[in-house]
């Protein structure tokens, strides 16, 4: 499966233009919070994934659907436009990149870093406070991080910084122990 949150052209697209328009209307924060809800809206709702990326449903369909969760969720008039504007046209499937763009911008404009710590069990405070001295020290930016509990990866630690991937992962080590053995 491809990774969602990954922007692709049109979502960086839609994502530089809203940015744009928060910065013109000063409601960058308020634009972000909101996005920042409604990917954890998605991340716990299999019927908002499903209607995001489910062809069986219309462009018209999911721009209801996303309006009424803005208008239900209390989100700004322009993040309800846009995620109108974006499902309308076709592009739903390119929101979730879009939202992870528009995020990366705003903490780019802020002047932090955006680091995705992805772990095999839930990190503890102490050990997310570490993660985060860490990254500070290694980036020399303050960082904002989200976390991602993903139990494929067996133990360790993935890191992802912009394009830049720090991989201590006992998955990947595993891996890398696995071909080269074959290749001995």
């Amino acid at each position: 499966m491809a990774d969602e949150t990954k922007a692709t052209d049109a979502g960086q697209r839609y994502a530089q233009s809203l940015f744009e328009l928060t910065i013109e209307n000063n409601q960058l924060t308020k634009v972000e919070a909101d996005l920042k809800s409604l990917r954890a809206m998605v991340a716990a709702s299999t019927d908002l994934r499903r209607l995001l990326e489910s062809p069986a449903f219309s462009a018209e369909d999911k721009a209801k659907g996303l309006t009424a969760v803005a208008a239900k969720a209390g989100f700004q008039l322009l993040t309800a436009k846009f995620l109108g504007l974006v499902a309308s046209n076709g592009r739903a499937g390119d929101l979730m990149g879009a939202i992870t763009a528009f995020v990366e911008m705003s903490a780019q404009h802020r002047g932090v870093v955006t680091a995705e710590v992805v772990t095999a069990s839930a990190l503890t405070a102490a050990q997310l406070k570490g993660v985060s001295t860490a990254v500070a020290s290694a980036l020399g930016k303050t960082p904002e991080i989200s976390t991602r509990v993903d139990p494929s990866i067996l133990g360790g630690i993935k890191v992802r910084v912009g394009s830049r991937l720090f991989d201590a992962s006992l998955r990947s080590k595993l891996d890398s122990l696995k071909f080269a053995l074959k290749r001995a």
